[in-house]
């Protein structure tokens, strides 16, 4: 169960990254999720399909994931639509590309070479999901990593903490927006690619949900990992994909049917957000108790020190 629940967490790690960029670092609401992760889907399986190899064909996948990000980004920025509508657009408009892009809503891999077929065979395909997993998350940690320690890094997440501030000091937050949406969406496709070669197929419907499994995934790792450092909340994204996938594979490994999986994705996000407000209320409550037990005690010290004047000034 462990072994399986960290080889799919790894392959979901992507989105969970994705999500993190748009929610956490420009704090925007984007759905184009629905729609780039089977974007991504359907691109790479189409491609490989008709003879192209995993690792191109996986490749293109991410890069039509921008390419999602890119519409959205101007819709928001440009076209000043709420970020919120830009991203229903633009998944709405995806399933139909979707559709035209496959010819049908399920398209299987039968003989086609996945990326785990590239690993010696002398392992298991449990062992090649995580040793595939433990690669594509390793550059993709290491390549955000190096990005946000450039300008153009600096400049996406300065964005996000103050769009005024950093207008005022002259970078482009539309551009900044745009380029945030962009690599965003791709890693979201680049997920769907991997996911879409682990099951086989790629399907019309596969990215229904998949907003509330990333978002899990960020909220289950902000719980796990807590830090300023930008590598550490990256790291924390891919625990959270991890853990998440576990609580998953738990679930179902107690008796609960395929057909729940969702409704349990929806239970665990709700937990997930309760959790953090629960804890910040007991803390408050805490503080507030030792705050009146200090006040008493001044209060007390004051009343013992005002006793003996008191008694002098009832003597004059």
């Amino acid at each position: 169960m462990l072994i399986s629940s960290l080889g799919q967490g790894l392959l979901w790690a992507p989105l969970a990254i994705g999500v993190f960029i748009t929610f956490r670092i420009l704090d925007i609401p984007d759905l184009t999720t629905e729609g780039s992760f089977p974007f991504g889907a359907a691109v790479t399986v189409s491609l490989m399909v008709k003879g192209q190899s995993a690792i191109i064909a996986t490749l293109v996948g991410f890069l039509a994931g921008c390419l999602a990000g890119f519409v959205t980004g101007i819709l928001d920025t440009k076209l000043k639509i709420p970020s919120l509508l830009a991203g229903i657009l633009t998944m709405t408009g995806l399933y139909s590309i979707n559709m035209h892009i496959m010819g049908k809503s399920n398209v299987p891999l039968l003989n086609e070479k996945v990326l785990t077929e590239y690993l010696p065979m002398s392992f298991s395909l449990e062992m090649q999901t995580i040793i595939l997993g433990i690669i594509v998350t390793g550059i993709v940690l290491i390549l955000l990593y190096l990005m946000f320690k450039t300008r153009l890094g600096l400049s996406l997440m300065a964005t996000g903490n103050n769009k005024n501030m950093s207008e005022a000091n002259g970078i482009n937050t539309d551009n900044m927006i745009i380029f945030g949406y962009m690599i965003s969406n791709g890693m979201i496709a680049l997920s769907g690619a991997l996911i879409a070669q682990s099951n086989g197929y790629a399907d019309i419907g596969m990215g229904i949900g998949t907003i509330v499994i990333g978002l899990a995934s960020v909220l289950v790792g902000e719980i796990f990992l807590r830090g300023h450092s930008i590598l550490i909340r990256l790291f924390a994204m891919v625990l959270g994909a991890i853990v998440y996938r576990l609580l998953l594979t738990v679930a179902m490994g107690l008796g609960f049917p395929a057909d729940d999986l969702k409704i349990l994705s929806a239970i665990i996000l709700v937990i997930v957000i309760c959790v953090p407000i629960v804890q910040n209320r007991i803390k408050t409550k805490r503080q507030l108790k030792k705050y009146l037990k200090q006040m008493e005690a001044t209060n007390d010290d004051s009343t013992t020190s005002q006793a003996p004047a008191k008694s002098l000034l009832s003597r004059d």
